[in-house]
C-alpha cells in the first residue's frame, strides 16, 4: 500500500487490506461535498493538500456525488435515500472518510443511521457513518498536526456553522489549528454560535428572514475589525460571502482549509 502521500483516483473496487484500527492511518477517503465541487474546488484541493502534507495516501473516489441532505432536509426521504446508497461503494473498508464540510458529515455521520433504518443495508451504513471525519476534527483529534505560520500579520474572525457545532460537535478545533499561526490574530465573534441564515433551501423558501440574520452576521464580522471570515461550511461562506460583497464590506470569506494551506505551503 502506498504511503507516498498522493492522490489516488478510485473506481468503487475496493484496495486490498483496507483497514483503520482507530490510530494514526497511513490513507483516507476524501469526500468532496456538491458545493465545494461546483463552487469552491480551490479549498477541495486545499484539503487535500493538508492530508498528504501529513504523509497520507489520499483517496478520492471518482463515482461519488452527494449526500443526500438538499432532498432528506426538504422532506424527500426516498429521494435522499437513493442519493445516499449510491455513496456505499465508493467507501468499502475501514480507512476513514474526512468531509471538508461540519455540514454534510453531519448528515453522513448522524442522519444516515436514521435514514438507512430498517433498509436492507443499514448494518453497512452504519459502518460508512461510523469513520465519517469533519476535515479541522480530524487534522486535530487524530494527527495532532502542528503549523507554522509562513504569512504576513492579519485579522481575522471565525464562523462556526450550525452542523458542525451542533451535529459533530466540532467548536473548538477549527480555532486551534488557526491559534497556531503566529501571524494571525483571531478575534471570535460576539455571537459566534448564531445561524448565518443559509440553511441550503431555507434561505430560498425564506429569503427575508435569511436575509436578516446575514445581517445580523454581517454586523457581527464587521465589529471584529478583521479582514477575512474563516469557515469551514461552503454553504455559509456563499451566504456570508454574497452579502459581504453585496455591501461592498472589505472583508474576505475563505474556506479553514484554503486559508491553512495560504499560511504554511508559501
Amino acid at each position: 500500500m502506498s504511503t507516498d502521500g498522493t492522490t489516488v483516483p478510485f473506481s468503487g473496487v475496493p484496495f486490498s487490506g483496507v483497514s483503520f484500527s482507530g490510530s494514526r492511518p497511513d490513507s483516507v477517503y476524501y469526500f468532496g461535498t456538491c458545493l465545494v465541487d461546483l463552487f469552491y474546488p480551490e479549498a477541495g484541493m486545499a484539503g487535500i493538500d493538508l492530508l498528504k502534507a501529513q504523509g497520507l495516501r489520499v483517496v478520492f473516489p471518482q463515482g461519488q456525488s452527494c449526500c443526500g441532505q438538499p432532498a432528506y432536509n426538504s422532506g424527500y426521504r426516498e429521494e435522499a435515500l437513493k442519493v445516499a446508497r449510491a455513496q456505499l461503494d465508493y467507501f468499502p473498508g475501514d480507512w476513514p472518510i474526512v468531509v471538508p464540510s461540519g455540514s454534510c458529515a453531519g448528515m453522513m455521520k448522524k442522519h444516515w443511521p436514521d435514514l438507512f433504518k430498517g433498509e436492507p443495508d443499514e448494518a453497512r451504513a452504519k459502518q460508512v457513518a461510523s469513520r465519517v471525519w469533519e476535515l479541522t476534527q480530524f487534522l486535530v483529534q487524530v494527527l495532532n498536526v502542528k503549523f507554522e505560520d509562513q504569512g504576513p500579520p492579519v485579522k481575522i474572525t471565525w464562523h462556526a456553522s450550525c452542523h458542525a457545532q451542533r451535529e459533530m460537535g466540532v467548536v473548538e478545533e477549527p480555532k486551534a489549528l488557526l491559534r497556531q499561526l503566529a501571524n494571525v490574530e483571531l478575534v471570535e465573534l460576539q455571537r459566534e454560535r448564531e445561524c448565518c441564515g443559509f440553511g441550503g433551501t431555507f434561505s430560498v423558501r425564506h429569503p427575508e428572514i435569511s436575509a436578516a440574520m446575514v445581517g445580523d452576521k454581517v454586523a457581527d464580522i464587521e465589529n471584529t475589525g478583521a479582514k477575512a471570515v474563516v469557515s469551514g461550511d461552503c454553504g455559509c461562506l456563499m451566504n456570508i460571502s454574497g452579502a459581504l460583497e453585496g455591501g461592498k464590506k472589505p472583508v474576505r470569506g475563505v474556506h479553514i482549509a484554503q486559508f491553512l494551506k495560504e499560511r504554511t505551503h508559501g
